[in-house]
């Protein structure tokens, strides 16, 4: 019976697209964009049995071509608990997703003259002048003096700056677990003394390591620009592309529409929920903690491919575009990107996003320079150039069955494509 009703979730593209007050971009038939229906009804037929075995309430996915809506679905639930739809609209935290909109903002400034990418991070936050690398041995922590940290190194995450839950070293346990939970136990100020009183784990600009880089980042534009970091990206991002339940504070009226996950890890059994749905947080934590729709950030992943501008307004110029999706660790950085995840094997790294550096290795289709970043708790993103294709989804599967849908969606997506018509090219 639940096979069933998950089967009525689905619909169809229409009609999922009648219960929308708009689409976030226009809409293509399959086959005018190089996609198969066969193919993309298995993308419904997955959904269907994952949310049947009580894998996950419901999702949300949207995948665009030529700049074309090609498939934008809801399926399942929004909250088992009270047996709501999923809505197209649903709101999902980010989690990481977010590093690559508050890059984004950065680099803006960087446009503007106003944030060198080689400036020292001690330009801005003195505090982070004389910083010490902790070196574990013998059951310490030495202190080595540290190499400076610049502005790049917050962006691809060189700095040295870890998450604490991504390890156990003695330093490790030194540094709030996670850019949430950061935000919601110190302020900004505090979260800064806090950083800058505590070693880091590598020398900078020497190891990807993935941390809170990007939060220190969104305080630097907070100090830049003189504004909360989310007032400052919905003036310079979210307005311009068209994101309007795109935030870092969920109003009161839209929160009926915030996803939510099964009560239970259907892997480990375990509780689980997402605190930061419910949770206040002291500052805009740029690493962590903005709140989207897939259909926003499809249009912002768009932005990005169309070279920083759509609907006829610029965010960033082409070549700004370019170099934030280009790998920026090159021979001499350790790269430490595959640690993430194995699906990211293959993969370098720009300014906030996952770069694809050859066709193959990584276990996910794709192309060389397709780019790409996650969340935590089941959002992901990613843009191929070369296929002129962006692809956004939210799930709310906050344990490791996230990243089984990572590499399944990305099976599923470029499974369904074929070649364009000779019409078409």
């Amino acid at each position: 019976m639940r096979l069933s009703k998950s089967c009525l979730a689905v619909g169809t593209f229409l009609t999922a697209l009648n219960t929308a007050t708009a689409t976030p971009l226009p809409i293509a038939t399959p086959e005018k964009v190089g996609f198969s229906k066969e193919g993309l009804a298995r993308i419904d037929q997955f959904f269907a049995r994952e949310i049947a075995a009580d894998r996950v309430p419901g999702a949300v996915i949207a995948i665009a071509r030529d700049g074309k809506l090609v498939h934008y679905k809801a399926y399942g639930l929004l909250n088992k608990s009270t047996g709501e739809p999923m809505p197209l609209d649903a709101i999902f935290n980010l989690a990481s997703m977010t590093k690559v909109m508050a890059a984004v903002a950065g680099l803006t400034l960087n446009e503007e003259g106003r944030l060198p990418l080689k400036s020292k991070l001690s330009e801005y936050m003195p505090a982070f002048a004389k910083m010490n690398v902790g070196v574990v041995a013998n059951g310490e922590i030495k202190l080595e003096p540290a190499n400076p940290i610049y502005i790049h190194d917050l962006y691809r995450h060189t700095s040295g700056i870890t998450y604490g839950g991504r390890g156990d070293s003695l330093v490790h346990k030194l540094y709030p677990a996670a850019s949430s939970v950061a935000a919601a136990q110190f302020t900004s100020d505090e979260f800064i003394t806090k950083l800058s009183a505590t070693p880091l784990l590598y020398q900078p600009g020497t190891v990807w390591d993935y941390g809170l880089s990007t939060d220190v980042l969104g305080l630097v534009i907070e100090k830049i620009t003189g504004k909360r970091l989310g007032e400052y990206m919905k003036s310079s991002i979210w307005d311009k592309v068209g994101m309007p339940d795109t935030t870092f504070s969920v109003p009161a009226d839209k929160r009926k529409r915030l996803a939510r996950p099964l009560p239970k890890d259907p892997i480990s059994g375990r509780d689980q929920n997402i605190p930061i749905i419910d949770m206040p947080i002291k500052f805009d934590c740029a690493g962590a903690c903005a709140f989207s729709t897939v259909g926003d950030y499809l249009r912002f992943g768009q932005m990005l491919l169309n070279g920083g501008i759509i609907d006829g307004k610029r965010v960033l110029s082409p070549k700004t575009v370019r170099a934030m999706t280009s790998d920026h660790l090159g021979a001499n950085i350790k790269n430490n990107v595959a640690g993430v995840e194995p699906q990211r094997d293959g993969y370098g790294f720009g300014l906030a996003v996952a770069v694809r550096l050859h066709d193959g290795i990584a276990a996910t289709p794709g192309t060389a320079g397709d780019y790409t970043w996650n969340g935590a708790y089941g959002t992901a993103f990613w843009a191929d150039p070369k296929e002129r294709l962006v692809v956004v989804y939210g799930t709310v599967a906050p344990g490791e069955i996230r990243k089984y849908y990572r590499e399944q969606v990305g099976a599923l997506v470029y499974g369904a494509m074929q070649d364009l018509p000779k019409a078409s090219k």
